[in-house]
């Protein structure tokens, strides 16, 4: 959460020049409903069902930029379709750089609490191990403005041998 996945996403897709996606929009787009309302009436299992059936769908498109929840990775059925489904790009954000990039977002089901920097760090070491494991590229994307971040994400991309 607050690495930049949407930002970065879209600004990718433009230099690639293909269509971006990301997959909580599409969810909420689908349902009419937003991702608190969804994780309020079917929890958190319930979401992720959806979560999982709309990655396995984005996966399969060709040409997509797509970004995922931050906790699409929990899931090995997750993992498999973005593994298959083209170039994995982790964007690794410090616990201190996602606290003041979500600060204000209301849209955070998981981060309504006394110290979301505490839940942040907690989220963070279960995920990394999953995120670097399926990840083709790792990019720190503390104090880099996006542009900065993409040149480096294309850059690494022309250096991947193809698949």
């Amino acid at each position: 959460m607050g690495a930049g996945k949407s930002t970065i996403g879209r600004l990718l897709a433009k230099e690639l020049r293909l269509p971006f996606k990301d997959s909580d929009k599409e969810i909420e787009l689908r349902t009419g409903a937003n991702i608190p309302w969804i994780f309020d009436k079917e929890g958190e299992p319930g979401f992720r069902d959806r979560e999982q059936a709309m990655i396995a769908e984005l996966c399969a498109a060709d040409g997509v930029v797509l970004a995922t929840g931050g906790g699409a990775v929990m899931r090995s059925e997750n993992r498999h379709a973005l593994r298959a489904g083209g170039r994995v790009v982790y964007l690794h954000a410090s616990i201190e750089q996602q606290v003041g990039r979500t600060a204000r977002d209301r849209n955070r089901p998981l981060l309504r609490t006394a110290d979301p920097a505490r839940v942040l760090s907690e989220l963070l070491a279960i995920r990394d191990p999953f995120y670097r494991e399926i990840a083709d590229i790792v990019i720190e994307t503390d104090e880099r403005p996006p542009r900065m971040v993409v040149l480096e994400i294309l850059a690494r991309l022309a250096e991947l041998p193809p698949r």
